[in-house]
């Protein structure tokens, strides 16, 4: 009931080639050449010299930026301790509230 039929295969129509004939080929051996020497590539981009005062420059802009960034991510961890802290007071003192009426009833 549930086989598949399988289409049979079609024979080919109007004329066939036969596949072309490929007949082998003579080598013939050269002297090997002279082996090339290799170029070291130019590089087409400029090089960056870094004098004394850039450098300095360099590392206490990098110094800068460091601090900046940690004082930034120390305040908003500050920020969400106090945050988290109140919270915490906060739900303390409303539990405390809701036992002591329970308590008065």
């Amino acid at each position: 009931m549930l086989r598949p039929k399988v289409p049979p295969m079609p024979t080919p129509t109007g004329q066939v080639t036969p596949p072309a004939v490929v007949e082998p080929t003579t080598v013939t051996h050269h002297a090997p050449a002279a082996p090339v020497q290799p170029v070291a590539p130019t590089s087409t981009r400029p090089t960056i010299q870094l004098t004394p005062g850039a450098l300095i420059t360099l590392v206490v802009g990098g110094t800068g930026v460091v601090l900046v960034l940690g004082t930034v991510l120390v305040s908003l961890l500050l920020a969400v301790a106090i945050t988290a802290g109140s919270t915490a007071i906060t739900a303390l003192v409303i539990r405390s509230l809701m036992n002591s009426e329970h308590k008065h009833r």
